[in-house]
C-alpha cells in the first residue's frame, strides 16, 4: 500500500546525484526541501515535493507531519548487539581504574561474554537481541551490521549467525551479517593463538560460507588481539568464499589494521581512535571507509578519532554505535551524532551525512539506504517541528521522534 506524509517542517537528507559516499568539503552540505510531503509505492520512496503541489491521494495511507521534521533513517554499520546478558562488573572495574586491556588479561571483556553466550539458548539470545533491535528502531536505525564475535568456537559462532539470521528474517529493519570468529582467541586455544587463526580459516569460515550465514568478515587487527598478517590471512580466505572484509583497527594502538585493510579492498576499517597521518594518506583515494565509533571512545574514556583532520584531507568519513555489552552498551544513533558534534567538531550535517549515507556505503548498501532519493527504500522518520538541523544533536535525549517509516511501513 502506498504511503503519503504531509506537511513535512523539513525534509533533510535529499539526494538525487547518484553518489555512494560524501566526502571532504562536500560532507557539511545536505539537501533539505521545506514545506513538503513525500509519496512511498510499496517499499520505495516513490517522490516528493512542496505542498503547492500535492498529489492525488486516492488509496494511499496519509500521515499528517504537522511540521514535524524527515529524516532518513540511521544506518548503523558496527554492532555486536547479539549478546548475553550484560558486563556491568566491569564498567565497575572501570570506575576502580582497571583499563580495557587488564579486564581483557583477567579473563573479562569478549571471553566473558563468549561464556555467557555458550550457556544461553539460541532462543534466548534472539529474545534478548530482539529487544535491542526494537530499541534501536525506536531511535530512529532502519539498516544495521551484526557482527558474531562472541562465540568464539565453531558451534558458537555459528549459534550467534543463526539468530543474525533470524533477526534479518523477522525484524522491520534491513540486516547484515559479520563473521568475526577473530574477536579474540577462543580459551581452547590460549597460548596458541596461531592455531586459533588456522582454525578460523580452515573450519570456522568453511562452515560459516556452507549455510550462507554471512554478508561480511571481520578480524580485530590491534594490540593485544590479532597482527597483520594474522588479520591478511583471515581475510585472504574469507575473500576465497565471497566475504567482504570489515576490520576493527586502532582503536588500542597504531596497529596496522588500516593499511591491511585497504591493502585487500575492506569496505571498512572501523573504530580509528589511534590514527596518524600516515593511515590518513593510506586512506585517501581508496574505497575503503573509516567508520568511527565515538560511543566507545565516550565510554572507556579514550581518545577520539581525529575526524576533522580526516574530513579535512578530503576524506569520506562514516559513523556507527559499536553497540555492545562491554565497551558501547548503546545503539542510540542520534547520541553518536551528537558526540560526533560536541568531541570530534563534526557540523550537524557532517554528522547525518556520516550516520546515513556514509553508513551505508560502509555496508555497501548506500544505492538503497541513507538518503531520501526517489527509488530508495523508504526508510525514514518523523520528528516534531525543530527550530534547525542543529537542534537534533543539540537535544540528543529528548525524545522528539515521532512516527517510524520503514521499508514502506508504519511501524508506530
Amino acid at each position: 500500500m502506498s504511503l503519503i506524509v504531509k506537511n513535512i517542517g523539513q525534509i533533510v537528507g535529499i539526494d538525487e546525484s547518484g553518489r555512494t559516499r560524501v566526502a571532504g568539503k562536500e560532507m557539511d552540505t545536505i539537501g533539505m526541501l521545506g514545506n513538503a510531503w513525500l509519496l512511498t509505492d510499496g517499499e520505495r520512496i516513490c517522490d516528493y515535493g512542496t505542498m503547492d503541489k500535492f498529489p492525488d491521494t486516492d488509496g494511499c495511507e496519509i500521515i499528517d507531519a504537522q511540521g514535524g521534521w524527515l529524516f532518513p533513517s540511521f544506518c548503523d554499520s558496527h554492532t555486536h548487539i547479539v549478546y548475553a546478558g550484560s558486563r556491568e562488573q566491569e564498567f565497575l572495574d572501570k570506575i576502580n581504574g582497571l583499563s580495557y586491556e587488564e579486564i581483557a588479561k583477567r579473563g573479562g571483556g569478549i571471553l566473558n561474554s563468549a561464556d555467557r553466550l555458550h550457556e544461553t539458548s539460541e532462543d534466548e539470545l534472539y529474545r534478548q537481541a530482539m529487544e535491542r533491535i526494537n530499541e534501536v528502531i525506536s531511535m530512529g536505525t532502519g539498516l544495521i551490521e551484526i557482527k558474531s564475535g562472541y562465540g568464539l568456537t565453531l558451534e558458537n559462532e555459528l549459534k550467534i549467525l543463526r539468530v543474525i539470521r533470524r533477526i534479518k528474517e523477522n525484524a522491520p529493519l534491513a540486516v547484515r551479517a559479520t563473521f568475526l570468529g577473530a574477536h579474540a582467541v577462543g580459551r581452547a586455544y590460549k597460548g596458541r593463538q596461531s592455531e586459533y587463526v588456522e582454525h578460523v580459516c580452515n573450519d570456522m569460515i568453511p562452515a560459516v560460507a556452507k549455510e550462507g550465514l554471512a554478508d561480511f568478515i571481520d578480524v580485530f587487527c590491534d594490540k593485544g588481539f590479532f597482527t597483520v598478517e594474522e588479520t591478511a590471512k583471515i581475510i585472504e580466505t574469507g575473500a576465497e568464499y565471497g566475504l567482504r572484509a570489515k576490520i576493527h583497527a586502532n582503536e588500542l594502538a597504531v596497529s596496522g589494521g588500516v593499511e591491511v585493510g585497504v591493502e585487500h579492498g575492506a569496505l571498512s576499517v572501523d573504530h580509528l581512535e589511534s590514527m596518524g597521518d600516515e593511515q590518513i594518506e593510506a586512506l585517501s583515494g581508496s574505497a575503503t571507509m573509516p567508520t568511527m565509533l565515538p560511543g566507545c571512545a565516550f565510554f572507556l574514556g579514550i581518545g577520539y578519532p581525529p575526524a576533522r583532520k580526516m574530513i579535512d584531507a578530503g576524506l569520506a568519513v562514516a559513523l556507527a554505535s559499536d553497540y555492545n555489552p562491554g565497551t558501547a552498551p548503546s545503539g542510540n544513533m542520534r547520541f553518536v551524532a551528537a558526540l560526533a558534534s560536541i568531541k570530534m567538531k563534526m557540523t550537524p550535517a557532517e554528522a547525518l551525512n556520516a550516520a546515513t549515507l556514509n553508513s551505508a556505503c560502509a555496508m555497501g548498501e548506500s544505492n538503497d539506504y541513507g538518503s531520501i532519493t526517489r527509488g530508495k527504500v523508504a526508510n525514514f522518520y518523523l520528528t516534531k517541528p525543530l527550530p534547525s538541523l542543529a537542534y537534533l544533536p543539540y537535544v540528543h535525549q529528548t525524545p522528539i521522534i515521532k512516527d517510524i517509516i520503514l521499508k514502506g511501513k508504519h511501524i508506530n
